[in-house]
This record gives structure tokens, C-alpha cells and sequence, in this order.
């Protein structure tokens, strides 16, 4: 039999217990979806309406971190194009997929990012293999002459449509090709060439180290099969002054970052193969 010593003792240290359960308040999910205006704010304003798209958490479930804060994310919208055949005609239409898509050999892809705030956007690619295993480390983008400023309302293409688009063309034990994308609030100081910058991996750690963020996935809604409207055309196009309006499309695909500080972003775009 407990003594009286003994019973106050435990009665004190859950007191104590209920109490700190109390501060900590219970553990809250990162929210499972999500509406386009917090990335469309920043676009100027249309003629219309502008339409709130909804997109659903399509990454894994996680718990807010205790420093996370709403006030505290940062937004890059990212849309895939997969370039497939008109019927009965040889040209080809755009239509959004999700970053998930598994890509087969031969598949023409072109990609298009967006940022709410203004930054630079910088690319990396490597070959992702059965073992886990990266390939070589190249900045595909930009090459010396090749604009990287992002704005709001403004896409940059990836290749542009002036160039051919990419071709999926796996090597028999690759996987998936890993793009690493940067956005910073300065430019950084490379010396870029007319082909590819090849990227240490001392270079890349370090910018990991700097950028690497936490990130949420998030897909619109009915959005995958979408065809690319003459407005984003003419968003991404070099020579020309459109900026997307609040009521015209949002990205496919949003990721919703937690930095680790404020003068940029790195996170991870896996296009996956399936053979």
C-alpha cells in the first residue's frame, strides 16, 4: 500500500502532465487542402471574376513543425505539359498531368514554373537510377543569354517553346530524372556557358544545406488533362509582355515550402519513368 507521501507525490506530477498537454495543444496536420488565391494574390487583376481553384494535399501527411507559421511558407507553382497528338490532325496540344505522372519512353514533356513573389529560378538535372543513385550534376537552366527572373504572372518554360521539347529517353537502369529547383531573391554569380554548367557536389550540398526546405504537395482538383490556354502562351513567351490575370489559370501543381531562411528555395521534381 502507497504511503500518503507517495499519493501526493503522483497526484502532483500529473497535475503537472495535464498542464504541459494543455500549453502544447494538440498536434496539428498540415492542411489537407488548399485554394488558389493565396499564389494568385500578386497577379494584377482581371476583367472577370476570378474563380478559386481548389487543390487537394497530394503529398504525405505530416505534422507542423512547432516554428511553422502560415505567415512563414513560400509557394512555386510548377505545371507539367505532356505534349500528345491532336486527332486526325500532326500538330500537338499541351495538357497538364501531375507531378506524380509515371512518363514512358518517347513521351514529349515541357514544364512551366511560376512564382508569386519575384526571385531568379535556377535547374538542376540528374539521372536517378534502380540503386539510388544520381548521375552527372548539371544546371540545365538558364545557359548564358537565357532570362531567369521570375514574376508574378509571368511563366518561364522549361525548354521554351522555342526549342524542341524533352524527350523522355530513360537509360535501361534509370528510374526517374531528379530536377532540383532554386529560386532566389539575388542572382547567383555562375559562369554560365552557351551548353549545361556542370554542378559539383560540394557546390550542391552547399545550396542543399542553404534552401533545402520542407515541402507539401498540393494537385488542383480536375486540373490533369487541361489543355495550356493562348494565355499561358503568351506568359511564357520571351518577346512578349502578358501577365497571367487573377481569372486566368493557376499552376497545376503547388508546392508549399517552408525555408530554411528568407532569400530562397530548394526542393526536389522527380519525373518518374515506368517501362
Amino acid at each position: 500500500m502507497s504511503s500518503p507521501r507517495s499519493r501526493l507525490f503522483l497526484i502532483l506530477i500529473s497535475m503537472v502532465a495535464i498542464q504541459l498537454i494543455a500549453l502544447a495543444g494538440p498536434q496539428e496536420e498540415i492542411p489537407r487542402s488548399i485554394i488558389s488565391d493565396d499564389f494568385v494574390k500578386n497577379r494584377r487583376k482581371g476583367k472577370a471574376k476570378p474563380r478559386s481553384r481548389f487543390y487537394r494535399l497530394a503529398s504525405s501527411p505530416r505534422q507542423r513543425r512547432a516554428d511553422e507559421s502560415s505567415s512563414g511558407t513560400w509557394q512555386v507553382g510548377v505545371t507539367i505539359w505532356k505534349l500528345q497528338p491532336r486527332s486526325r490532325q500532326l500538330e500537338r496540344v499541351s495538357r497538364r498531368v501531375e507531378a506524380d505522372t509515371k512518363f514512358h519512353e518517347g513521351d514529349l514533356l515541357r514544364i512551366s514554373i511560376e512564382s508569386p513573389i519575384e526571385g531568379y529560378l535556377y535547374i538542376i538535372d540528374r539521372d536517378w537510377f534502380t540503386n539510388g543513385s544520381g548521375g552527372e550534376t548539371n544546371l540545365i537552366f538558364p545557359v548564358r543569354g537565357e532570362h531567369n527572373r521570375l514574376k508574378p504572372g509571368r511563366l518561364i518554360d522549361i525548354p521554351t517553346e522555342d526549342e524542341a521539347s524533352f524527350k523522355a529517353t530513360p537509360k535501361p537502369n534509370q528510374t526517374a530524372e531528379m530536377l532540383t529547383i532554386i529560386v532566389t531573391l539575388s542572382p547567383l554569380r555562375l559562369p554560365l556557358a552557351n551548353n549545361p554548367l556542370p554542378i559539383t557536389n560540394t557546390q550542391l550540398s552547399d545550396w542543399e544545406k542553404r534552401w533545402s526546405a520542407i515541402t507539401d504537395r498540393y494537385e488542383m482538383n480536375e486540373g490533369a488533362g487541361q489543355t495550356r490556354t493562348i494565355e499561358e502562351q503568351q506568359a511564357a513567351a520571351h518577346s512578349g509582355t502578358r501577365q497571367l490575370t487573377r481569372d486566368d489559370p493557376s499552376p497545376q501543381t503547388i508546392y508549399r515550402l517552408v525555408p530554411k531562411n528568407r532569400d530562397g528555395i530548394l526542393f526536389n521534381l522527380m519525373l518518374s519513368y515506368v517501362r
